[in-house]
């Protein structure tokens, strides 16, 4: 049996990650940067995971995400859930992950066709 992969040309994937850094298309991003399956955003520049305030996770409220996944670098942090409350409240699903696990989880949500976001600290 042949198996073709389908790809998704007009879709951002993520398609490596190392030390300091993440790719989107072949395209490497070694600063905070969102993904969505139609666009990239690199004005969002919180100074790093533990300055994360309410306004910087309001951003993702325009944004409708069905699920957002945060990279939160090497290892798996977690914010006060107070931070995020509005987008509890708005019915997006929320989940922390390190940077590694977030890539590979925004790649599978995205090939099953899921509103999916990714906010990525490198």
């Amino acid at each position: 049996m042949k198996l073709h992969l389908e790809a998704h040309a007009a879709r951002n994937i993520f398609t490596a990650h190392g030390a300091g850094y993440v790719a989107v298309g072949g395209v490497r991003y070694d600063h905070p940067v969102i993904v969505t399956a139609e666009q990239i955003f690199t004005d969002w520049q919180p100074p790093g995971f533990d300055a994360l305030a309410e306004p910087h996770f309001a951003y993702f409220l325009a944004l409708k995400p069905e699920v957002l996944l945060f990279g939160t670098g090497a290892q798996q942090c977690f914010p006060h859930p107070g931070l995020y409350r509005a987008l509890m409240a708005a019915g997006i699903g929320v989940e922390f992950m390190s940077t590694p696990a977030a890539c590979r989880t925004y790649n599978v949500l995205l090939s099953e066709d899921r509103k999916v976001a990714a906010a990525i600290f490198p």
